[in-house]
């Protein structure tokens, strides 16, 4: 029993023992490497979060970029414990990615979201060049299936790979912050037009970065230190060895105290600058994305627009119920499309304007960047049955769709959202028998008090053109000259609801043309009385708002007739005489606001009163006009002025898709062979700079230092510490082709470096022009791949990295025991002046003899006398 007790007080932790005091016993190596795994993977983190908003509140987005951390930081250590090379390194990198990617990066084709599967597989490979377009014109939240996860999984986890390596295996820790600024760019660069807290993560990076550099210059001073003290230590006495108490200490804590407060105050003072040039740098509003610079995969052109169609549904179809909808609130309407481009014939959709169709990749999850709603939200569902069109039947900003039916697969993979303009196009269609269910959310409702300080946003728009003339002085007199930016719109509004009337030109209506050509507006503008239905007066209202520089759009969609629906939650049967068309005008805070310029259906113009029939008149030949001069075009008129807008899309059709393979190819490569043209940006300034620089002699051995590095890098271990003439040695029998060449040039090395005169420079030309004829027969005796491989190699980096550092520690053993022994004169000459002053004569030591000279004298020569003789 008394043998049991100390066993176990050892085995259970020390009494009073405190948490630094565990610390302090895991080896300084493993606490190192813990401390570089931490702070790497922060600043990766930050960086990754620029991904964030892509994927909005996906929970799969956390666990791959912490999987990309793990995997990557473990990759980098494997190679920096076993020393590997670098396409050890990237063949351990490509496995995990292809063990490890199906559940991190393409859990929608893995099998049960984790185990890999043939798909799955197939989403990674393709996916390292393909995702990285797809993710671009997709719109926020992505999803994650089509692997739109490879993207922030790839930027994390070669980041983490390339940081670890540049952290563990590079002198410099600074290096690694270089892959942790590209993740943060990629993020940034490549994310939402919105992002997550941006100047605190930048404060956090700043504050991280700082801190993790600075631990790491002070580690690499203390390791030094005890390199340089160890061997002193080893060689002093054992008096000497023990350290005196008391001011020792109390200078090292010191000196440490004053060390942290000046951490912390650069600390502080980094976050504080950080966050007062954030703003300025960035300031607050919707940020500019490469997704903002990418045109679209969609043609809208191709796809003609719905107002064409306005009055076929009242006249045609008035009575045949296009589709049912369950669900809609009371009073609101469905929305088909927003047309925002006139060009005299039409009113269409353009992706010129302020919102773009983007691919939905999550239907389940959609966000915009419309007005924000009011807590009013809805699940709208949709049955199709008379009605085929590319045009989404939708309503509010749809936050969420689900597709059944048998081609629902196939529409929710054709599915294109525009957030701003709160409208659907699905290339597939939709037609009878298709049925969906929408989550929307609708836009709070501004009363016109509310509007009253609010001025207009500052939105895109494209240019109208071939707008009539009486457009303009129409505008000016229905707006009048109010100061408040809502009463210009009401007056508006008001002025054609007051003083037009209204008229489908059905058969026992007054006649009405259909249409909103420049012709039919100007008709209807220019007339003492205005005739027409929404088709014309939103068409006019948006025309003359848009003359007024007011941003203005025409949407078209169906209303119910409210009053007749005793049941609003039973389903309603919408039918051609249910469509409508009114206009948008968007304010500052507000978003886009609902105006109704049409008058109402009840208000009919009076049919003109009956002129007596006129006598007719003889008819006389008129003689025939004269011939007239040809009419000038105006300038405004011209063909080509008016192809004005469509040049302008075909450039940007033209260079649209370029754009998007150039950054779909490009992306990949540039993060590809940035490392790889590193390394020889490296290998070729460490050429150039040892045959240019330095004394001749040092040029001659620099000749012969680039052969032994190239050896290195075709993988001969060339034995540190050995002459010339056994380097030679060496790697003639690695390679035998050029062992002549480089016997030779040992040999010249060598008589450079010892030889009593100094090369001239036709010798060091003469020489160097050697060393190239060695290095390109060396090259010359090993295959072609592995030329290649010794062109990225790291090997001789390395041991020039080595070499430097043994030269440095050298020198600084060097200058401490110059210190020393100087230190040592000094106390002898005090010394020896005491004893003079005492009338002592002290004995003169023997100089020492010059070292590399040799000693020829014999013994009782002058040379050899002592002082006595």
């Amino acid at each position: 029993m008394s043998g049991a007790t100390p066993r176990r007080a050892a085995g259970a932790g020390r009494p009073g023992e405190t948490l630094a005091g565990r610390l302090a016993a895991i080896p300084p190596v493993v606490r190192a490497r813990a401390l570089d795994v931490l702070a790497l993977g922060l600043l990766l983190w930050f960086g990754a979060l620029g991904f964030q908003t892509s994927f909005g509140a996906q929970p799969r987005f956390v666990v791959a970029v912490v999987g990309a951390l793990v995997l990557g930081l473990a990759v980098a250590a494997a190679g920096a414990r076993w020393r590997l090379g670098e396409l050890w390194v990237v063949g351990l990198a490509v496995v995990g990615y292809l063990v490890a990617g199906p559940g991190l990066a393409a859990p929608a084709e893995a099998g049960a979201g984790v185990f890999p599967t043939l798909e799955a597989w197939r989403v990674l490979v393709f996916g390292v060049v393909q995702s990285w377009k797809d993710f671009l014109t997709v719109a926020p939240p992505v999803g994650v299936a089509r692997g739109m996860l490879i993207v922030p999984f790839l930027c994390v986890y070669v980041g983490a790979i390339v940081a670890g390596t540049l952290a563990w295996r590079v002198r410099h820790p600074a290096w690694a912050l270089l892959p942790v600024t590209a993740v943060l760019v990629a993020g940034a660069a490549l994310g939402a037009d919105t992002t997550a807290l941006p100047v605190l993560r930048g404060v956090a990076v700043v504050l991280v970065a700082v801190a993790w550099l600075a631990w790491r210059l002070e580690a690499g001073r203390r390791n030094t230190a005890a390199a340089v003290a160890a061997p002193a230590s080893a060689t002093s006495s054992a008096v000497v060895s023990t350290p005196t108490p008391g001011l020792p200490g109390a200078v090292a804590r010191s000196g440490r105290r004053r060390r942290l407060l000046g951490g912390a105050a650069v600390l502080t003072g980094a976050a504080l600058l950080t966050a007062l040039i954030a703003p300025v740098l960035a300031p607050a509003g919707e940020r500019a994305v490469v997704r903002d610079a990418l045109v679209p995969p969609l043609d809208l052109h191709q796809y003609p627009s719905p107002l064409m169609s306005f009055r076929q549904y009242v006249k045609d179809r008035k009575d045949d119920v296009l589709f049912t909808v369950q669900g809609l609130p009371k009073g609101e309407r469905v929305r088909l499309a927003a047309m925002d481009a006139y060009n005299g014939i039409v009113y269409n959709v353009d992706d010129a304007s302020s919102g773009a169709f983007a691919p939905v990749g999550d239907t389940g999850t959609l966000a915009g960047t419309g007005a924000s709603g009011d807590g009013r939200h809805a699940t709208v569902h949709f049955t199709i049955d008379d009605f085929a069109s590319p045009w989404l039947p939708a309503s509010g900003r749809i936050e969420g769709a689900s597709f059944t039916g048998p081609r629902g697969t196939g529409i929710g993979d054709s599915l294109f959202y525009n957030a701003d303009a709160e409208t659907a196009l699905t290339t597939s269609g939709v037609q009878k028998g298709d049925s969906y269910t929408l989550d929307v959310a609708y836009p709070e409702s501004w009363s016109h008090d509310q509007l009253a300080p609010l001025g207009f946003a500052d939105v895109a728009l494209p240019d109208s053109s071939n707008v009539p003339e009486a457009v303009a002085s129409r505008a000016g007199d229905l707006a009048g000259a109010d100061a408040a930016a809502v009463d210009r719109v009401r007056n508006l509004e008001q002025g054609l609801a007051k003083y037009g009337y209204f008229s489908h030109g059905l058969e026992g209506q007054t006649r009405s043309l259909s249409g909103h050509g420049a012709a039919r507006i100007e008709a209807l503008l220019g007339a003492k009385t205005m005739v027409g239905d929404d088709e014309q007066y939103a068409v006019a209202m948006a025309l003359m708002a848009r003359n007024l520089g007011i941003p203005a759009r025409v949407v078209m969609g169906f209303s119910p007739d409210w009053s007749a629906v005793k049941d609003p939650t039973a389903p309603l049967r919408i039918t051609g005489d249910d469509v409508h068309a009114w206009v948008e005008v968007k304010f500052e805070r507000a978003g886009w606001v609902p105006f109704n310029p049409t008058p109402e259906e009840n208000k009919e113009p009076l049919p003109p009163p009956k002129q007596p029939l006129a006598k007719p008149k003889p008819q006389v030949l008129q003689p025939p006009p004269p011939p007239q001069e040809p009419a000038e075009v105006p300038p405004e008129s011209d063909p080509d002025a008016l192809n004005t807008d469509e040049n302008k899309q075909a450039t940007r059709q033209d260079w649209g898709p370029l754009l998007a393979i150039g950054l779909t190819v490009g992306i990949p490569l540039v993060v590809i062979l940035t490392p790889l043209l590193v390394i020889a940006g490296l290998k070729s300034r460490r050429y150039r700079r040892r045959r240019r620089l330095g004394a001749p002699v040092q040029r001659i051995s620099g000749g012969w230092s680039e052969v032994l590095s190239l050896a290195a890098d075709l993988g001969t271990r060339v034995p540190s510490g050995a002459t010339r003439r056994e380097h030679a040695a060496t790697v003639a029998g690695a390679f035998p082709y050029a062992a002549g060449g480089t016997t030779t040039l040992a040999r010249r090395a060598d008589a450079a470096v010892f030889g009593g005169a100094e090369p001239t420079e036709e010798q060091i030309t003469h020489y160097w022009d050697s060393v190239d004829a060695s290095l390109a027969g060396i090259r010359g005796s090993v295959s072609r791949g592995r030329r290649w491989r010794s062109r990225f190699s790291l090997r001789s980096l390395r041991a020039d990295r080595a070499e430097r550092r043994a030269r440095r520690r050298a020198e600084k053993v060097g200058r401490r025991a110059e210190e020393r022994r100087r230190r040592a004169r000094d106390e002898g000459t005090r010394r020896g002046g005491t004893a003079v002053a005492r009338g002592t004569v002290p004995v003169r030591p023997a100089a020492a003899p010059t070292p590399g000279a040799t000693d020829t004298a014999a013994n009782g020569s002058p040379a050899r006398m002592s002082d006595d003789e």
